[in-house]
């Protein structure tokens, strides 16, 4: 499995809860519809160890099955277009790509 983890922030001027807004709505549908996904998060950060204030206050998770399959949307020019529209919105942004190793399940929620 493939991961594209999105660190971020708002800029100073931004309204946080009609960011929460769109991107629990919006842009979480816009999430939901690409080709191949497994699945989304997207997270509030709360705490970083050992520092007082955590780098960055946004998680976005996308998960899918391979490597090819997240290029193959991730790196379409029409997807580009669109995140350079919304990385508008953000700020300080960090793209992570990782390729899982090992995955260890201690117990299934329900």
């Amino acid at each position: 499995m493939v991961k594209l983890t999105v660190l971020y922030n708002l800029p100073p001027d931004a309204d946080h809860e009609a960011f929460l807004r769109w991107r629990t709505t919006e842009h979480q549908q816009d999430n939901l519809a690409i080709p191949g996904l497994i699945k989304t998060d997207f997270y509030i950060i709360q705490e970083a160890w050992q520092q007082s204030t955590p780098p960055y206050r946004y998680m976005t998770e996308a998960y899918f099955p391979d490597m090819e399959t997240l290029r193959a949307f991730f790196y379409d020019p029409e997807y580009q277009a669109k995140l350079r529209e919304w990385l508008k919105m953000i700020a300080d942004p960090v793209f992570l790509i990782s390729e899982e190793v090992i995955t260890s399940i201690v117990r299934e929620t329900p």
